[in-house]
């Protein structure tokens, strides 16, 4: 469906002159993926919907975050001689199991963005790396780029406490930068479910001047540190994507695996997000569900080249606190009279 309304439509008119750069883009979420659910079952699920969206003429389909796999990053291994956790990463990419996407996405020329865990060919000192990963493909078939997950949330240790573990910082490493690339006639980023809850991720995509931001997550509804956020997450998810798109004259695409997922309840709500930050297409279900909408990258100018432009209004000699610390330094406290 297309939800892409005459108001932002209409606003790439002030500052085209190209007639536009006009792109088909769809969001792919994805329903629970059981635990032993098989690659080639959850591959035929993907291809099912590229071929739905490739019908409807989307040039570019986006998928969620670790979307081979059920999420699991919830179960602590040690002690679970069943659970063996290589079993759930990419040790190449494609490979035999997801060579099929790859090929039916060059038959239909649809290009498509993938997320992953990516378990690396060991290095020089024979250790292999393990990442949260997000590719991007063209219509020919080709990967054009790669994105690690920087800011990985969760725990590392086992937390008996929780209703399920969120170990991500146990099963990754972060990546360290946020790429963009050519591609799709626009400048392209991706970032991956907890990035897009800090501002630095589309600040420095747009500094790499990205006009798209492609975007997958796993997001349980019940966080445990802090229970009164539950009914909030679809807002909270929302209102992130949707002011990083309009700080930074940008597209952004949130994809989502929801529903339940081996007894977890997951966020839906996947969405397409123009730069005026308003959504202009939006899943109506929990499960499989293509949304799509036409966007035309030539509206990122009209944010790019007035209200935000970069050059002429950051002042980054002002910024220095937000490379120099972490965390929050409080001014010291008033003097007792």
């Amino acid at each position: 469906m297309s939800l892409i309304d005459d108001a932002d439509a209409a606003a790439s008119g002030p500052l085209s002159e190209s007639g536009g750069r006009w792109l088909r883009v769809a969001a792919a979420q994805l329903g629970g993926v059981a635990r032993h659910e098989p690659r080639s079952s959850v591959v035929d699920r993907l291809i099912a919907m590229m071929r739905q969206a490739a019908s409807a003429d989307v040039e570019l389909i986006v998928f969620p975050e670790l979307a081979l796999t059920t999420f699991f990053p919830r179960w602590y291994v040690e002690g679970e001689p069943d659970l063996d956790l290589d079993w759930f990463y990419e040790s190449e990419m494609p490979g035999p199991d997801t060579q099929p996407l790859f090929d039916e996405a060059k038959a239909l020329g649809i290009g498509f963005c993938l997320g992953y865990a990516e378990l690396t060919p060991p290095d020089e000192d024979g250790r292999r790396h393990r990442y949260n990963t997000q590719i991007l493909v063209e219509r020919d078939g080709t990967i054009v780029g790669k994105y690690r997950k920087v800011h990985l949330p969760g725990h590392r240790e086992h937390e008996p406490w929780r209703e399920f573990q969120h170990l991500e910082r146990r099963y990754f490493e972060p990546g360290d930068d946020f790429p963009t690339w050519r591609a799709f006639g626009g400048v392209v980023g991706m970032a991956i479910c907890n990035d897009r809850r800090w501002p630095e991720t589309y600040r420095a995509l747009a500094l790499g001047g990205a006009e798209l931001i492609l975007i997958g997550y796993n997001t349980p509804i019940h966080y445990a540190p802090d229970p009164s956020q539950n009914a909030l997450q679809s807002f909270h998810s929302h209102l992130v994507m949707q002011a990083g798109a309009y700080q930074n004259g940008a597209f952004v695409v949130g994809v989502a695996k929801g529903g339940t997922e081996e007894g977890v309840e997951s966020l839906a709500d996947s969405c397409i997000i123009a730069p005026s930050g308003r959504i202009i297409a939006l899943t109506a279900h929990t499960g499989d569900e293509v949304a799509f909408a036409d966007i035309d990258l030539e509206l990122c100018r009209n944010y790019k080249e007035t209200l935000f432009q970069f050059d002429r209004y950051r002042r980054p000699e002002a910024y220095g606190v937000l490379t120099e610390r972490r965390g929050p330094v409080s001014p010291p406290p008033l003097p007792e009279t």
